[in-house]
């Protein structure tokens, strides 16, 4: 057997090698082709942004300018007569709110016998809520003492506290005392020392 090759030019197999090359260079323009399509789509989407960009910095300019303008237009006097009327409204909705009725049926049940009230004031407080000053007479300490006791227990009384006392003319104790009142706080209570 001959091993040699006789011919003049020797045959190679060249189509698989041109195949491959082919199937490469499909491969190389698909994968071109795909980038240029994205490098598009996002240049497109970045061109989009930037507008989109721009067009919002130009609103935020405009509404500073408007909030600017407004700002100077408005009259600091008007606003704090507007904060007043809304006080003195919020005051009127807080006096609706409380019930006399309530107050002195707490009262009632708490009072002891020797314990007499000869004014009570209240005012809302913004931080503390309902403050009631209350003036009582009495013959002793002790009866004042015992009235705190009784507020003190139903719970709708806090912190009860005398803020001055003094004696009358005729011996009896004149004490004022101021607590904050808390009205949704239970209910009148049964009676306490009070009369009968």
């Amino acid at each position: 057997m001959i091993r040699t090759n006789l011919s003049t030019r020797p045959f190679y197999n060249e189509r698989i090698v041109h195949l491959w090359l082919i199937a490469l260079a499909v491969v190389v323009a698909a994968a071109t082709a795909f980038n240029v399509s994205r490098v598009l789509r996002y240049s497109r989407s970045d061109t989009r942004l930037a507008t989109q960009a721009s067009q919002d910095e130009s609103r935020v300019r405009e509404l500073h300018q408007e909030a600017v303008r407004l700002r100077a237009s408005v009259d600091p006097k008007q606003v704090d007569f507007a904060a007043a009327d809304a006080r003195q409204a919020n005051d009127l909705i807080d006096r609706r709110t409380f019930s006399w009725t309530e107050l002195f049926n707490r009262f009632e049940t708490t009072l002891p016998d020797d314990v007499r009230i000869a004014s009570v004031k209240p005012r809302v407080d913004r931080d503390r809520g309902i403050i009631l000053t209350v003036n009582v007479s009495a013959k002793t300490v002790d009866d004042v003492g015992a009235f705190i006791k009784n507020l003190e227990d139903t719970g709708a009384f806090v912190n009860v506290r005398p803020v001055e006392e003094r004696n009358d003319e005729t011996g009896l104790l004149i004490s004022t005392l101021e607590t904050v009142y808390l009205p949704s706080a239970g209910k009148p209570a049964g009676r306490g020392g009070g009369r009968r």
